[in-house]
């Protein structure tokens, strides 16, 4: 079996742009459940917001770094868990949330700053912890990833559907509550059919290098969960809150990661096929989670 390292996933220049067209159709599509007021709310009491925010962007990429020292994958492998540590939240976790009987305003509007706070912090949290990770460094080198470009990336793709989501709910609120349904229905079917069709392109890679990666993928994954209700129950946070935060953590945009990875790194295969998992997994056990949480009454707990 050859490296991990060495192997170049089948992904051209077309797939991905209907991979940034898909994600930008899923970002509009949960922005129509945005209004200015849930803004201003949260700004009014903007304590679950930063907490959950710390989660995503410094306890994460810090947990990321230390399970790193603890297992000492291969470098590309490596470079994509920290890759998908350093994205926002993915764009299910504001239904997870609602299944999880969490705070979904609080998820929706945290969804939204991270998504926005990515275009500065997720190149800034790929360059910090792939820099500090010594088996990683020579892949930042090797590629010379431009954070600028990253930032427009991110923009285009995430920021600007949010925006014009967000303008068609404030202007056209009856059309907005009409289509807001169908098209995250369909935006994530046809997100699904597509990553789908991806992995069966490169299913020979997926199995033979599976065993190198699952396990990685699963201690992650429930580092991120843990972190994220450890860090929001220490701050005193309501029940509601802590479920919104911990869910915003444990479901990252690995979507955003996979463009990420094709547009920067050459679709180099630790990197995807840790993405791809990733992808798979985090919406597999964000829904377990969500299950037990509801399980658990929480009408007695204030929200925030």
């Amino acid at each position: 079996m050859g490296s991990i390292d060495d192997v170049v996933l089948n992904f051209d220049a077309g797939n991905l742009r209907v991979l940034n067209a898909i994600l930008a159709i899923l970002m509009f599509s949960i922005a129509l459940d945005l209004r200015t007021a849930d803004f201003s709310r949260v700004l009014r009491a903007p304590k679950p917001l930063l907490v959950g925010l710390m989660s995503q962007f410094l306890l994460l990429p810090a947990l990321t770094f230390l399970m790193l020292l603890a297992f000492r994958p291969q470098p590309s492998i490596a470079m994509g868990l920290i890759l998908i540590a350093a994205c926002p939240g993915g764009n299910i976790s504001n239904f997870i949330t609602h299944r999880a009987g969490g705070n979904v305003a609080l998820s929706v509007s945290m969804t939204a700053f991270a998504t926005v706070s990515a275009i500065v912090i997720t190149p800034a949290n790929i360059a910090l912890w792939g820099y500090l990770y010594t088996p990683t460094r020579a892949i930042l080198q090797q590629v010379r990833i431009d954070p600028v470009s990253v930032a427009i990336t991110v923009g285009v793709m995430l920021v600007l559907p949010l925006i014009l989501g967000m303008v068609l709910r404030a202007r056209r609120p009856a059309l907005a509550a009409r289509i807001n349904r169908p098209m995250q229905m369909l935006s994530l079917a046809i997100f699904a059919g597509f990553i789908a069709v991806a992995l069966a392109g490169n299913w020979g890679f997926l199995v033979q290098f599976a065993g190198v990666i699952v396990g990685l993928v699963f201690v992650h994954n429930a580092l991120a969960f843990t972190g994220g209700y450890t860090i929001a129950t220490l701050a005193g946070l309501a029940e509601r809150d802590r479920r919104s935060v911990t869910i915003e953590t444990g479901i990252q945009n690995s979507g955003l990661g996979l463009v990420l990875i094709f547009a920067f790194f050459g679709g180099l295969g630790g990197m995807a096929v840790a993405a791809a998992f990733w992808g798979v997994w985090h919406a597999i056990a964000g829904l377990a989670l969500a299950a037990l949480f509801a399980r658990r009454e929480v009408s007695a707990c204030p929200a925030s």
